[in-house]
């Protein structure tokens, strides 16, 4: 096929881009061999010349068609290139929001940094037991494809994750180790595959940090080796790790982290436990602060912790390693923070009781000032002498960062040990599947020794990789039988040889490390000098001496030579390590043993397990001094052999390929960089696989999909019977070419771009036949249309024509009816008018004269009023001016006498100063004085006087006083009342002011409200007439809301009622809900008792002791083991105190999964035990009750009951005797016991307390059969007595009344006598066993205080002991006490079934002597007294027609009736050939039986019995359909019959008065009911899960792949990975074989006479099954996913409805399970462009959840090319639309599901007396009643 051919005008190519990497296309023209242009147009709408390289003339690369663009495998395209395949990975990941995809055999996983809800259990569960091409691409299909070869093939399998860090491999790993886990279970009750998820967490704490790629870096490869046993299930595993990067220890880069471990320590540093670490925030500590990011988003580092030490735990290391590794991790963390001071150039110190350091010791154990004196010298050896030398502070810090390094690298070493140790079984291994979870290809802008090794091992992993690719490609042609040329593919061997080869860079490297002075700089020179211009893979930097460039498979690597030598060695001060050793801390001096099984520089195996079965190259035996020289293997050499050994393990496995991609570099959500995948792609060997695939057939169809493909291409002539030769045919004429395509022996090869050529001649054929049917039906459309259009035209016209005559005559009558109208109102408006005019202008006069009047009226009113206020007011102002005036004067005279007194009185005192004065004043003095004495004497007479008077007048005063204050008030207030009153006089003025304002104001208003009345009376007429139009408005709305109420009333009625259902479907879902967890319940009791059973089986099998002559055969070989198991641990026991002394590590390890079995049993032993003791004291009882009746003779006269009350005093008596000395011993046990022993934890207590019990128990028991005894004999007195109404006590009386003659006396005193010799030797019998009893629990006592003082013996042992052997010590001294207890119960039983032998026999001999002594008294009775007694009349014959409906069959066949009925029934005869439910009738005709002889022993026994063994039916033959079947139908049928039968009035409706009569009349069996019920629903789940493993191997390839109508679908191009054909071939399923099971099932059914409602049930079930398995298929299958395919299931569906019409059973319920499934079909139907199809979508699929609907959309894909994709956005408005719905986050649908059953009472017709036992049935001992 020519170039031309392909590239014509529109086809799409691909351009390179330097944004978008790739950039698509379209030929504007025809391109013609020679042009050196091509004419493009770009998607963005521009047009572009592209010019062709003139030397290649090579042409773009050519896009794929649509329809093969987002296919689930890239070797499916048909143009297999770089940009087609950056192309559909990005739609993948973008559009359809899927990460994974196939490119032939490796799965390419794209990180979407999101959580997506794709790992759930129900996932793992739909990808379980699943061919690889069948479901979508997936890590568990990978998986499980693993596990499936590995089951099939019996070979050793590995899956090999890689990728940059970031891109997801820890995960993928993870995941790949959960689906293994969950689906193979483990093979012992150790749960390994818990232990195989723990060890994740903890590898992830101490190997994974923090980078600026990744959050959760893996900071180290690991391969883990999960070991399988024959029966594929986990037994264990191991752990392998390389190249642990301790640099991160000590040096964080910007915005990184540290080990996750140490800010999980931080974090956690405020527990109790913790506190002695002495740690803090992170940001405290140098080697956890230097990144600046100690906190990741949305990570809890505390609760990290708890997760870690949880798996710890799980992982059994012990809290005190635990609390080790945490001393050693915090010692780092304060090692990093030792600080030194520079002394001078060549020294340092550190300071006195450095704190850190200090911190650091204490931690460690090691001595202070030796540490710090190491931290700061070193030792240099010659060949004479050692001196130590100080070192500089830079050498300091980098030894103590070396040292931090070291500790850390040993310790993760030493957790990796144990790893291995707590994963490693004892089982031997079968096989294992590998997980390698290994960095990928790195390159940086600095690349170090690291980035080397790494580089290293993917050029070997990508080696391996390409040969397995070459060698499946080349195996599959040679498999087809067709010619093939060896397909030329990189090799990257001489890569490989520069690196390791003798003499190449690894070599050179080791050499220049044993070189004294050698230096990265010589090492340097050393490589260019050997490789530079003699490798084409080695260069040299323009502008460097001191690095290298290598060409990697996947691009070119600048290394920098600085470090490289450092790295290698790897060197630490040995003075150093030598006090790390000397440590007083146990743990640290471990970390650093040689370990002599070290396979990688950073782990080993420390299980003894061989990982592969291969030789070693050299015997591990040699010189005494090759271990130091081992130890001194550079971190090169042993990487190199440590990958050796990977590589051979790899190559000795299957491998499967696992290639992870990071989209972007910043963590974005489904954001793709196209430059960043295209990178990855090609470092991860993806377009090496599509390169080698190109270049060979990469297009592989079978023939059948060929011909139902292409049919399209072929004639009629051409297709002929043979389709091999039909596709040969048509090959060679539409593809001239025959190198462009081979026929092998069941498929044909296309090469590259052969597929698509044959999609464009299809496509080109279709769309001519399209456009044949277009043209035909578009003519025959528009004929019909304008034939409809003139029909209706002609129509339309005539009525147009008559609707315009008839409208023309009606305008002409309007026009003269018009012209009368207007005459006769015209004269009536003018008539009007004037009447109105008049009228108004009367009504204006007449108002208009009157106001006038008015006016005139209150103007002369005002006036006159006017004179009388101006009269008043003039009064009053005189007045006023009179008081004014006068108060005035007054004033003014006061004033002036005041002014003149005091003129007067100044005279006076100026007077009175002057001297003068006083000489004319002291003139006479002295005779005056005198006189003044006389004065004085008089006028104190006059002033006591005077003071009595002017008391006096004081209190007139004070009187006067008051009388003046209220004068003086009352004058104030008069004044002020003038002040009011003047204030009044003045507001009247202005209020008069106002007023006159006020009138004139209101004479303008009258005239504005004169005017405005006319408006206002004629606005109310308006008003008036517009209230009577909303009155008659509001009457119509009024009738209007009335009848809405009434509608609205009707409306809440229909609410109301949907709200009932509703409630009443909600109450009934809450129900099925109970009743689903009943019957879960149930069903797990079931599983629980089976598992019971089981172990019960294996429990006698392991703790039987076999007696002598008698061997016991193994069951398994799981026994055999276990029983060896035991009796080494026995061994071991009885070994302890000689192994207490030899040191800890020579112990034997405790196995703890045993010790779990036997402490499981031993509870369930104990439980078996209380079981038979309670069944022995029942059957005692019972013997003790036969007696008792047989004590209830009538022979029995008063001296035996006087006798047995004497005999019944002395049991009482020794009852009470057995219980003080029981008492007794207790206490003194309780005394003389230690406290250790008695305590009631102890065992020797609880086994005391249990035998005490079971004791009292027994002598409870006693007393019991006492009590009946006594109340035995008080009714037999009662019977003696002459008065008694009972009718054997009137026979007796007659008999002694009778009994005249002395020699019967004697006899019959002969008798009793005999009888009272019987019943005392009973009693003494009794006695005996009592004092036995009580001689044996002396025994037990005994035995119990030396068991007390031999564990007080090892309890004082195990003190001596150090803690953990203690604890190991104790667990095998509890192991061996329950093995003693053990052998105890099991003689225990042993006697107690002796006991139970021997009483039955006693009871068949009393029985017999009973019977023998009623014969003698029959004997003895006189020939009168039998005349005398009544004989009845016995028909033999017509008892025997007439049949009661009773079954009798003696005790001892109870267990023939019930092997031959239940054990050894054969449901098929009886089904065909006997009536339905025959079984069931049988059985409850002897329950009736039973009930009517009031035998309740019998009724229980029998109904035990029978639960019993259709259970173990059940068991036996749970996989066969009819058998499950046959016994639902009997177990209801028997469950219905004893409802039927039971005599309530609920069942007794529909039943016949004969029926009726065979009630059952003694016994309720309510209880019994209920278990059947119980049993029966266990049948009914136990039915669906056997119907569902036959169908579901159907129903995937019969609703879903098969082709019901065929030619709707074409097959889509497949790829390496092959899809199951649709197309029926031998073997394959169809939806017809899917309907010849379900009638199978149902002819089942009814043939075993099931109820009706019971089959329905089935039937939903079934019909669930089938829609939620194919439901789930479809969600997890892209390829199923187009508009045909639902069409398919429609059909399908259709005709799984017409099966149910069939069957009359479309009111089971059983369509509406299908409507998610028929949803999901229509969503692929129905349009998906605009938002009215998104709203019909949503209104549509009200059965899916919004996840499914999302997840269908996504994987829409057409099959042809006319079909369209469904749009993102289209997608998003589903989900902005659907964003309210609360439904299940859940994908699939559980599958699993159990709908709650029911059992509708369905009473039976058949009558009892008519049913026949046919022979067949072999029970011929049975005879009716």
């Amino acid at each position: 096929m020519a170039a031309s051919e392909l590239y014509t005008k529109f086809a799409r190519v691909w351009i390179p881009d330097p944004e978008e990497v790739w950039k698509s296309a379209e030929l504007l023209k025809d391109y013609k061999p020679g042009d050196k242009v091509l004419l493009l147009h770009l998607e963005e709408g521009k047009d572009l010349e592209y010019h062709l390289d003139p030397k290649t003339k090579e042409l773009p690369h050519l896009r794929n068609p649509d329809i093969l663009v987002g296919e689930n495998d890239l070797t499916a395209l048909s143009y297999l290139h770089e940009p087609a395949v950056l192309h559909n990975l990005r739609v993948r990941f973008i559009d359809s929001k899927l990460i994974y995809t196939y490119c032939g055999i490796v799965l390419v996983a794209i990180n979407p940094y999101e959580q997506l809800p794709i790992y759930g259990e129900d996932i793992i569960n739909a990808y379980s037991g699943q061919n690889m091409g069948d479901m979508d691409p997936h890590i568990f299909a990978v998986a499980e494809e693993a596990y499936k070869q590995m089951a099939r093939d019996e070979r050793n399998q590995s899956i090999i994750v890689s990728g940059e860090s970031g891109a997801g491999k820890t995960v993928s790993a993870k995941y790949a180790m959960r689906y293994f886990a969950t689906v193979s279970g483990s093979a012992s009750e150790a749960n390994v595959e818990e232990k195989v998820l723990a060890s994740n967490p903890i590898m992830e704490s101490i190997g994974n940090a923090k980078t600026t790629r990744n959050d959760n870096s893996s900071r180290f490869g690991k391969y883990i080796e999960i070991g399988f046993d024959k029966r594929y299930r986990i037994i264990g595993a191991n752990m392998r790790t390389y190249l642990l990067e301790k640099s991160r220890v000590v040096f964080q880069a910007e915005e990184e982290r540290n080990y996750h471990i140490f800010y999980q320590l931080c974090a956690s540093a405020k527990l109790p436990e913790f506190k002695m670490l002495r740690l803090g925030n992170a940001d405290n500590f140098n080697y956890t602060k230097q990144g600046g990011s100690p906190v990741i988003e949305g990570v809890d580092d505390a609760k990290e912790m708890a997760h870690t030490r949880q798996a710890c735990t799980l992982l059994g290391i012990s809290e005190s390693h635990q609390m080790g590794i945490f001393r050693i991790l915090a010692g780092i963390l304060h090692l990093g923070n030792v600080g030194f001071t520079s002394r001078d150039a060549d020294s340092c110190t550190i300071s006195p009781k450095h704190e850190p350091l200090c911190i650091f010791c204490d931690l460690m154990g090691v001595d202070y000032e030796e540490m710090c004196h190491w931290l700061c010298h070193r030792k240099l050896a010659t060949a004479t002498e050692t001196y130590i030398k100080p070192i500089s502070k830079l050498q300091a810090t980098n030894a103590r960062d070396a040292l931090a390094k070291h500790i850390y690298a040993k310790l993760f070493n030493w957790i990796v040990d144990n790893v291995n140790q707590a994963l490693h079984s004892a089982v031997k291994q079968h096989s294992f599947i590998g997980v390698l979870d290994i960095y990928g290809f790195e390159t940086f802008e600095i690349n170090s020794f690291e980035q080397f090794c790494i580089n290293y091992a993917n050029e070997k992993l990508q080696q391996q990789f390409n040969m397995h690719v070459f060698k499946l490609e080349q195996e599959e042609y040679m498999k087809e039988q067709i010619p093939w040329t060896l397909i030329d593919f990189y090799d990257n061997q001489p890569c490989i040889n520069l690196i390791e080869s003798k003499l190449g860079i690894l070599d050179l490297l080791d050499e220049e490390c044993k070189m004294p002075k050698g230096t990265d700089d010589t090492w340097a020179q050393k490589l260019y000098n050997t490789h530079l211009n003699k490798c084409a893979l080695f260069e040299k930097p323009r502008l460097s001496n001191k690095a290298f460039i290598i060409q990697h498979f996947a691009d070119k690597v600048e290394y920098q030579c600085e470090g490289f030598l450092e790295k290698n060695k790897d060197t630490v001060f040995e003075e150093q390590i030598k006090v790390l050793k000397s440590s007083k801390f146990k743990m640290l001096p471990e970390l650093f043993q040689d370990d002599e099984k070290a396979i990688s520089p950073t782990s080993a195996t420390s299980s003894g397990r061989t990982l592969l079965t291969r030789t070693p190259a050299k015997p591990t035996k040699g010189r005494p001094g090759q271990m130091a020289k081992e130890h001194k293997k550079t971190v090169g050499h042993q990487f190199r052999n440590s990958l050796h050994l990977l590589m051979e393990t790899l190559n000795a496995t299957t491998p499967h390929y696992v290639r992870c991609i990071k989209p972007n570099d910043f963590k974005f959500p489904f954001t793709f960089d196209e430059k960043r995948a295209v990178q990855q792609l090609r470092a991860c060997g993806v377009l090496e696989t599509i390169r080698i695939s190109a270049a060979g057939f990469p297009s592989r169809w079978t023939y059948q999909e060929f011909f139902s493909r292409y049919r399209v291409l072929m004639k009629q002539k051409d297709v002929l019977s043979d389709r091999k030769q039909t596709c040969k045919n048509v090959l060679e004429k539409l593809i001239l070419d025959k190198d462009k395509y081979q026929f092998g022996k069941t498929k044909i090869f296309f090469r590259a771009g052969q597929v698509a050529y044959l999609e464009k001649l299809r496509a080109d054929k279709l769309r001519a036949a399209c456009i044949r049917i277009q043209k035909t039906i578009r003519g025959w459309l528009l004929r019909k249309k304008y034939l409809r259009m003139r029909k209706a035209a002609i129509t339309v016209q005539r009525y147009v024509r008559g609707y315009q005559a008839r409208c023309y005559a009606k305008f002409l009558r309007r026009t003269k009816a018009a012209t009368i109208i207007q005459k006769y109102w015209r004269m009536y408006v003018v008539r009007r008018r004037y009447k109105i005019r008049r009228a108004a202008t009367i009504v204006l006069q007449s108002y208009l004269r009157g106001f006038l009047a008015r006016n005139r009226y209150r103007k002369i009113l005002c006036e006159h009023k006017a004179v009388i206020i101006q009269k008043r007011v003039r009064g009053w102002l005189a007045r006023t001016h009179y008081k004014r005036s006068m108060h005035a004067i007054i004033y003014l005279q006061c004033c002036f006498r005041r002014m003149m007194a005091k003129r007067e009185l100044k005279k006076l005192k100026i007077e009175a100063r002057s001297v003068e004065r006083y000489k004319k004043l002291h003139i006479g003095m002295e005779n005056k004085i005198m006189q003044l004495q006389r004065k004085v004497d008089e006028q104190n007479k006059d002033y006591k006087c005077l003071v009595e008077k002017l008391t006096n007048l004081e209190g007139i005063y004070n009187s006067e006083t008051e009388k003046l204050r209220s004068d003086l008030e009352r004058l104030q207030l008069s004044e002020e009342e003038a002040k009011v009153a003047t204030g009044r006089v003045l507001s009247l003025q202005e209020e008069i002011a106002k007023l006159r304002k006020d009138l004139e104001q209101t004479r303008s208003e009258k005239k504005c409200i004169e005017e405005h009345a006319d408006r206002y009376k004629q606005e109310t007429e308006q008003l008036v007439s517009n209230l009577k139009e909303e009155n008659t408005l509001l009457k119509q709305e009024k009738e209007a809301l009335n009848h809405r109420i009434v509608q609205q009333a009707k409306e809440m009625t229909e609410t109301m009622e949907k709200k009932l259902v509703e409630e009443t479907k909600q109450l009934e879902l809450d129900l099925n809900d109970e009743r689903l967890r009943y019957q879960n319940l149930l069903n797990e009791f079931s599983r629980l008792e089976e598992r019971y059973d089981d172990l019960k089986e294996e429990m006698t099998l392991m703790v039987h002791v076999p007696k002598p002559g008698h061997k016991r055969t193994d069951s398994t070989h799981s026994s055999n083991e276990s029983e060896y198991i035991f009796s080494s641990e026995i061994a071991e026991m009885e070994d302890i105190p000689s192994r207490t002394e030899e040191p800890s590590e020579k112990k034997v390890p405790l196995d703890m999964s045993l010790f779990l079995k036997l402490q499981k049993r031993v509870t369930e032993l104990e439980q078996e035990k209380q079981v038979m003791q309670d069944e022995l004291d029942r059957k005692e009882e019972q013997v003790l009750r036969s007696k008792a009746k047989e004590e209830e003779r009538p022979q029995i006269r008063g001296a035996e009951l006087e006798y047995e009350s004497l005999k019944r005093q002395e049991l009482e008596s020794e009852n009470k005797k057995l219980k003080n000395e029981l008492n007794e011993l207790r206490k003194a046990l309780s005394e003389k016991s230690a406290p250790e022993v008695t305590a009631p934890g102890a065992p020797a207590y609880r086994v005391l307390m249990e035998q005490l019990t079971s004791v009292s128990e027994e002598l409870d028991v006693r007393k019991e059969e006492v009590l009946i005894l006594r109340s035995q004999l008080v009714s037999q007195k009662e019977a003696i007595q002459p008065k008694n109404t009972m009718t054997d006590s009137t026979i007796l009386l007659e008999d002694v009344q009778k009994m005249k003659d002395k020699g019967e006396i004697a006899q019959a005193y002969i008798g009793l006598k005999e009888t009272n010799r019987l019943l005392e030797s009973q009693l003494q019998s009794q006695k005996r066993s009592h004092e036995n009893e009580a001689e044996a629990l002396r025994g037990e006592i005994q035995s119990l205080k030396e068991e007390n003082n031999r564990q007080q013996q090892l309890l004082a042992q195990n003190l001596q002991l150090p803690p953990e052997a203690r604890i190991e010590a104790s667990l095998q001294h509890e192991i061996t006490r329950l093995t003693n207890e053990n052998l105890d119960l099991m003689e225990q039983l042993e006697k107690q079934d002796k006991t139970v032998r021997k009483l039955k026999k006693q009871l068949k001999v009393f029985a017999k002597k009973i019977g023998e002594l009623e014969v003698g008294q029959m004997e003895n009775i006189s020939p009168g007294q039998i005349i005398d007694e009544p004989i009845r009349p016995v028909n033999i014959p017509r008892k025997e027609k007439d049949f009661q409906g009773m079954l009798e069959y003696k005790k001892e066949d109870e267990q023939k009736l019930v092997k031959n009925l239940i054990l050894e029934l054969k449901p098929r005869g009886v089904a065909v050939n006997l009536i339905p439910g025959l079984p069931a009738y049988i059985l409850f005709m002897c329950v009736r039986h039973a009930d009517y002889l009031n035998d309740d022993q019998k009724v229980r026994s029998l109904l035990t019995s029978t639960i019993n063994s259709i259970k173990k039916v059940l068991k036996k033959r749970g996989d066969d359909f009819e058998t499950v079947s046959f016994w639902l139908s009997n177990t209801c049928r028997f469950l219905h019959c004893l409802k039927q039968y039971s005599g309530e009035e609920g069942f007794m409706k529909h039943n016949t008065s004969r029926q009726n009569e065979h009630c059952l009349t003694n016994f309720d069996l309510a209880e019994y009911r209920q278990v059947l019920s119980d049993l029966a629903i266990q049948i009914y789940q136990q039915l669906v899960r056997v119907l569902e493993n036959i169908l579901q191997p159907m129903i995937v390839s019969g609703m879903l792949e098969h082709e019901t109508i065929q030619g709707v679908s074409g097959v889509k191009p497949t790829g390496l990975r092959k899809r199951t054909s649709s197309i029926a071939d031998e073997g394959t399923y169809t939806l017809d074989s899917i309907l010849r099971q379900l009638n199978s099932f149902h002819s089942v059914m009814c043939q075993h006479g099931m109820d009706p409602e019971l089959i329905k049930q089935v039937v939903k079930q079934m019909f669930y099954i089938i829609g939620a398995i194919t439901l789930n298929n479809l969600l997890l299958r892209k390829d199923m996913c187009s508009w045909s395919k639902g069409m398919q299931i429609r059909y399908n569906v259709s005709q799984l409805e017409e099966w149910l019409r069939d069957k009359n059973l479309m009111n089971s319920g059983a369509k509406e399970t299908l409507e998610p499934l028929i949803q999901a079909a229509q969503l692929l139907q129905v349009k998906k462009k605009t938002d009215d199809d998104a709203e019909a979508i949503c209104s549509m699929c009200n059965a899916l959840t919004t996840a499914q609907i999302v997840k269908v959309l996504n994987l829409y894909t057409p099959v042809n090319e006319f079909e369209e994709r469904v749009s993102v956005s289209f997608i998003r408005t589903i989900q902005m639309r659907l964003r309210d719905r609360k439904d299940s986050p859940q994908l699939l649908m559980d599958a699993k599901h159990i709908f709650p059953v029911t059992f509708p009472f369905n009473p039976s017709s058949l009558a009892l007396e008519t049913i026949q036992i046919p022979a067949s049935l072999g029970l011929g001992f049975i005879s009716r009643v």
